[in-house]
């Protein structure tokens, strides 16, 4: 039997916006986003300043707000660092961990990823956790040895909470270079990581768990990619940063 599963188009603004220009950004957002809302989840990620600036524009609830990051201690002497009780109190309802930028520039690893997946569910957020390869592992084969590690280590003890968690399959290799894997391709990722999160659970909850695809993905391309029976929506970045585009790719994810 088929699992439908409500589609997902994550918004992660990366180090861009604040301010008034955030503001605006996530006005035009839920305003265009609000009509889609029953048929698709759209979330956006601002900067930590502006968490609490674009949390007061979305309170119509059509979009919801997420952050990029946090440390896995609800508080302490971590100078820099953001706890999760302080991004629900901004608001927060979904968190990005483990993208593929915080795994290369601050070296984040599969441990790392796993307690803050662990602090996440814990503060009541969902952590939309973040797996792929380079395109020197895909090259050499590599590809399912590197998934299958990153899943089994960043969802290491959630057993039965699967169902409270979004996987993001995120080609490092086509992530602001302008190259996208192929629907083929993603969807043969996105199958595997599913098979990846039935050792962790069970089949039941593998197929309800929502698997995103993030990669260079355009309103030109979002259409094919997510029509894979696989893929159900997707982390966007580049395209997230104009309300126009951010939302056409919102449109296509629609069923």
């Amino acid at each position: 039997m088929t699992v439908m599963r409500k589609p997902v188009v994550a918004g992660n603004w990366k180090m861009y916006k604040c301010g008034d220009e955030a503001a605006m950004l996530a006005e035009a957002v839920a305003r265009g986003a609000s009509p889609l809302s029953p048929s698709v989840d759209t979330v956006i990620c601002p900067p930590f300043p502006a968490l609490v600036r674009v949390a007061g524009v979305l309170r119509s609830g059509s979009v919801a707000l997420g952050a990029q990051n946090m440390h896995w201690e609800n508080e302490g002497a971590y100078t820099g660092e953001v706890a999760p009780p302080m991004l629900v109190d901004a608001g927060c309802r979904y968190v990005i961990l483990g993208h593929s930028e915080r795994r290369t520039c601050f070296h984040e690893t599969d441990q790392i990823v796993n307690r803050k997946t662990h602090a996440a569910m814990a503060a009541g957020l969902v952590p939309i956790v973040c797996v792929g390869e380079t395109l020197e592992e895909r090259e050499t084969g590599k590809t399912r040895k590197v998934i299958e590690t990153q899943v089994a280590g960043s969802l290491k003890g959630i057993g039965t909470d699967l169902s409270g968690i979004i996987v993001a399959y995120e080609p490092v290799w086509a992530i602001g270079t302008g190259l996208t894997a192929t629907p083929e391709q993603a969807q043969e990722v996105h199958a595997f990581i599913r098979i990846c999160l039935e050792k962790i659970d069970n089949r039941a909850a593998a197929q309800k768990t929502r698997i995103l695809y993030g990669g260079s993905v355009k309103p030109a391309n979002a259409g094919d990619l997510f029509r894979q029976p696989d893929i159900d929506g997707g982390l966007i970045g580049g395209a997230a940063l104009d309300a126009e585009t951010f939302l056409a790719v919102v449109k296509a994810a629609v069923v």
